[in-house]
C-alpha cells in the first residue's frame, strides 16, 4: 500500500533530476569530457567519478558501480571524508534497491559518521531520509516518521524547499501505511501545493502516485487510475524504469479489482519486466502476488497459490513484513476457495500477527474478516462474531467501502445461520446499500456528466431549430419589406402630388414598423447566437467541477479565471455585428489554452497569420471561426491520442479573407456526415446561411468548404472559410 519510489533516494535526496532527458544526456557528456581532461588524482577527480556513478544510476547499473568503486578507492587514498561519505551513501542506495537491507543500513551508518566528522548538515539530512526510507521498507513506520521529521527540520534551517517537499511526501507515505488517511492526505496536499509552486515536476509526479494509492484504498478507482497515469507519463519521459515498474504494478492491481484481467496482466507483465531489470526483489514479489490474485478471481486457486508461494518466498528472503502479510491473507483466500477452512485460518492468523506487529490496519482488518469467514465455513457462527466485529471497526474507521460491504455479507450469513431472519434481512439491505454506494462513488461523476451533456444537447438542438426559424422569418420579413417599398412607390407615382403627403406619411410609418419588427428578430437571433455559446462552456464547468471535487484549489482558480475571461469575450462578441479579427483570434487562443489545462496529452495548437493581413484593421462577424476549432477538439481525436495537432491559418488572396482549420484526427467521412445530422450538421447549415447573407450585405464572397484530408494523402479534416470583412482604419 503506497510503497515509496526507491529512486526517491537518489532522485530527490541529492541533486534533483528534474531536467529533460536531453539536458541530462548533455550533462553526462560534459562529465565524460571533464573526467578525460582531468587526470590529476585529487578531490576534483573523485567528485567527477562520483558524479559519473550518479548520472549512470538509472541508465547503466554496471557502469555506475564501476565509477563508484573508482571514486571510493581515490577518496580513501586521499582521506577525502566528503567523498567517502557520498560513496557510502550511494552504495547504501544500491543495496536498498536490491533489498539487501542490513548491508544498506551499514553503509548509511558509515556515511552518517563521515558527515558528522566534517559537520556537513545537509549530508546529515540526506542520511536521515535514507534511514527513514529503510525503516519504511521494514514496516517500522513510527521510526520512519521520526527520521523524516528530523530531516525536514534540517532542510527548514537550510531553506531547502525541494527537500522539505520530499520529507512531506515521505511522512504522508508512512501515515498511509498506518491507515491514518486524514494525516496522509494533509501531508500530500501540502507537498503537492509546494511542488506546484516551485515548479517541481518530480515532486508533483510522486504525490500523484501516492494519491493514487489512497484513492485505490478508498475504492475510487477512476481517480486512482488518473493519478497513476499522470505519474507514469513523467516517469516515461525521464526513463525512470523503477518508478515505471511501480506505476504499472499498481495499475495492474486496480484493473484486477475492476475485473479487467487482460488489461491488468498487460500492466503487470511490464512491471515484472522492469522490476527484474532493476533487481528489485520486493517489487517482483508484489507483482507475483497480484498476478496470483487474477487467477483467484478466475476461480483457479491452484495457480493462484503457486504465485502466492513464490511471492512469499521472495518476501521472506528480503524480510518484507508487509508483503508477507499480504501473501498470508492471499493464501488464506485461496485455501478457502479450495475448501480448506482450517488451513485458510492458519494463514489468516499469521497475517493477523504480522499486521499487528507492523501496525498496518488495512491488512489487519482483512485478516480478521478472513478468520471470521473461515469459521463460518465450519458453521462456527458464535466464534466468528468477535473477529468480524474487530474487522468491522477498522473498516469503519478507515472508511473502506469494499471491506464494509464484505462485513455486511458475512453478518447476513451469521444471522441466517442463527435463524435470526430479521437481522439477516437488515444485513442484506445494508450489503446492497454499500454495494450501491461503492458503485456510485466510482461512477457518479461520469453519470452526472452524461446526464448534463444529454440535457445540454436537447437545449442546443432547440436553440438551433429556433434560430433556423428566425432566419427564415428574417428572410420573409426582408422580402415583405421590399414588396412594400415597391407598392408604395407606385402609389406615390399614381396619386402624384395630391396623395404624396398622406402616402409618404403612411409609408414611413409602415416602414418603421417593419424595420422595428426586423430589428427585434435580429436581436433575438443575436441572443440565440449567445445561447449557442460553444460546447466549451459546459465542458469547462464539468472539468471545473472535477477539479473542485479533487480539491485541486490552485488549478481550479487558474481554470476559473481563464474560463471567465473567455466567456466574457465570447458574450461581448455576441452583442456586436463585427469584431476585430485580432479579437476573434485571441478568443480562439484562449479557448485552446483552456482546453489544454485539463487535456493529456495536450493539443499542439498553432496559429499562423499571413504578414499581409492586419488583424487589427479587419472587422469580421463574430463566432465564425471558433465553432469549427471546437469541432476539431470535440470530434477529431480519441481520448488518449498522442500528437493531436490543430492548425489555424489566415491569408488574404485576391482580396478574399481565407481561414483554414486543419487537424490530424480521424477525418470527416461520408458515413459520419450521414449519421451525425444533429448538432454539427445544423451548426454548419446555420454558418453557411449566415455567410451567404453576410456576403450579400458586404458585397464580397463568403463560403464554407469541409474536406477529408485523405484526398490529399494526409490524415484529418480541412475546413476552409471565405469570410466577408470590412476594413477599419483608426484616425
Amino acid at each position: 500500500m503506497g510503497k515509496l519510489f526507491k529512486t526517491f533516494l537518489i532522485v530527490i535526496c541529492l541533486t534533483r533530476l528534474n531536467e529533460p532527458l536531453q539536458s541530462q544526456t548533455q550533462e553526462l557528456d560534459s562529465l565524460k569530457t571533464a573526467l578525460a581532461n582531468h587526470t590529476v588524482q585529487d578531490t576534483t577527480r573523485a567528485n567527477l567519478l562520483y558524479s559519473m556513478a550518479y548520472y549512470n544510476f538509472q541508465r547503466d547499473s554496471e557502469q555506475a558501480n564501476l565509477y563508484l568503486n573508482k571514486a571510493a578507492s581515490l577518496s580513501d587514498s586521499l582521506n577525502y571524508a566528503l567523498g567517502q561519505a557520498k560513496v557510502f551513501y550511494l552504495k547504501g542506495v544500491f543495496e536498498n534497491i536490491k533489498s539487501n537491507i542490513p548491508q544498506s543500513l551499514s553503509y548509511f551508518e558509515q556515511a552518517l559518521e563521515k558527515y558528522k566528522s566534517i559537520n556537513d548538515i545537509k549530508g546529515m539530512g540526506v542520511i536521515n531520509i535514507a534511514f527513514g526510507i529503510t525503516h519504511y521498507d521494514l514496516s517500522e513506520y513510527d521510526k520512519a516518521i521520526e527520521r523524516y521529521k528530523k530531516a525536514q527540520k534540517i532542510y527548514e534551517e537550510l531553506g531547502d524547499e525541494r527537500e522539505q517537499i520530499t520529507c512531506l511526501i515521505n511522512i504522508g507515505n508512512a501515515y498511509s501505511e498506518k491507515g491514518e488517511y486524514t494525516k496522509t492526505i494533509d501531508y500530500y496536499k501540502r507537498a503537492l501545493k509546494r511542488s506546484k509552486a516551485s515548479g517541481d515536476a518530480d515532486g508533483v509526479s510522486s504525490v500523484q502516485f501516492n494519491l493514487g494509492v489512497v484513492y485505490k484504498i478508498q475504492g475510487n478507482y477512476p481517480l486512482a487510475i488518473a493519478n497513476y497515469n499522470k505519474a507514469l507519463q513523467y516517469n516515461l519521459a525521464t526513463q525512470d524504469t523503477l518508478a515505471m515498474a511501480k506505476c504499472y504494478n499498481n495499475l495492474g492491481d486496480i484493473y484486477t479489482l475492476m475485473e479487467n484481467y487482460d488489461r491488468a496482466l498487460g500492466h503487470l507483465k511490464k512491471s515484472l519486466k522492469y522490476a527484474q531489470q532493476k533487481g528489485n526483489t520486493r517489487l517482483v514479489a508484489s507483482t507475483q502476488s497480484i498476478i496470483g490474485g487474477i487467477y483467484l478471481k478466475k476461480n483457479d486457486p491452484e495457480s493462484a497459490l503457486n504465485y502466492y508461494k513464490t511471492s512469499l518466498e521472495l518476501s521472506e528472503n528480503t524480510n518484507d513484513l508487509r508483503q508477507l502479510a499480504v501473501c498470508y491473507n492471499s493464501i488464506g483466500k485461496a485455501k478457502l476457495m479450495s475448501r480448506y477452512p482450517k488451513e485458510a485460518r492458519k494463514a489468516f492468523e499469521k497475517a493477523n500477527e504480522i499486521s499487528s506487529e507492523i501496525q498496518n490496519k488495512q491488512l489487519l482488518a482483512e485478516s480478521y474478516l478472513g478468520i471470521a469467514e473461515s469459521l463460518l465455513w465450519e458453521n462456527q457462527f458464535h466464534k466468528a462474531v468477535t473477529p468480524l466485529n474487530l474487522g468491522s471497526e477498522i473498516a469503519d474507521e478507515l472508511e473502506m467501502l469494499a471491506m464494509r460491504k464484505k462485513v455486511a455479507g458475512l453478518r447476513y450469513t451469521i444471522f441466517q445461520g442463527n435463524r435470526d431472519y430479521k437481522k439477516a434481512l437488515e444485513s442484506h439491505i445494508q450489503y446492497k446499500k454499500l454495494n450501491d454506494s461503492l458503485f456510485n462513488k466510482e461512477n457518479v461523476e461520469k453519470i452526472a456528466q452524461l446526464e448534463y451533456e444529454y440535457k445540454y444537447k436537447q437545449a442546443m438542438d432547440s436553440a438551433n431549430i429556433r434560430e433556423l426559424k428566425l432566419t427564415k422569418t428574417v428572410l420573409t420579413t426582408s422580402q415583405d419589406l421590399e414588396k412594400s417599398r415597391q407598392r408604395y412607390l407606385w402609389a406615390v407615382i399614381g396619386i402624384l402630388l395630391v396623395t404624396s403627403v398622406l402616402g409618404g406619411a403612411f409609408f414611413f410609418q409602415k416602414y418603421q414598423n417593419i424595420k422595428a419588427k426586423n430589428q427585434t428578430i435580429l436581436t433575438e437571433q443575436k441572443l440565440l447566437r449567445s445561447q449557442m455559446t460553444p460546447h466549451f462552456m459546459f465542458n469547462s464547468l464539468s472539468v471545473l467541477q472535477g477539479m473542485i471535487l479533487n480539491q485541486e484549489n490552485g488549478k481550479s482558480l487558474t481554470y476559473l479565471s481563464k474560463f471567465s475571461k473567455l466567456l466574457r469575450s465570447t458574450l461581448e462578441g455576441s452583442r456586436q455585428k463585427l469584431v476585430a479579427l485580432s479579437d476573434e483570434l485571441a478568443t480562439i487562443d484562449g479557448y485552446m489554452e483552456l482546453c489544454n489545462l485539463d487535456t493529456n496529452p495536450p493539443y499542439q495548437y498553432t496559429l499562423q497569420v499571413d504578414p499581409d493581413v492586419d488583424p487589427r484593421s479587419l472587422k469580421i462577424p463574430p463566432m465564425l471561426i471558433q465553432p469549427f476549432v471546437e469541432n476539431s477538439v470535440e470530434h477529431a481525436f480519441t481520448a488518449y491520442e498522442p500528437n493531436k495537432r490543430i492548425e489555424v491559418g489566415i491569408q488574404c488572396k485576391n482580396q478574399q479573407l481565407c481561414c483554414t482549420i486543419t487537424d490530424n484526427g480521424k477525418g470527416i467521412s461520408e458515413n459520419r456526415s450521414k449519421t451525425k445530422k444533429g448538432k454539427n450538421s445544423l451548426a454548419t447549415t446555420i454558418s453557411t446561411e449566415r455567410l451567404q447573407k453576410l456576403a450579400k450585405e458586404f458585397g464580397m464572397p463568403g463560403s464554407i468548404t469541409i474536406q477529408n484530408r485523405a484526398v490529399f494523402g494526409e490524415k484529418g479534416t480541412l475546413v476552409t472559410l471565405i469570410i466577408p470583412y470590412k476594413i477599419h482604419v483608426d484616425s
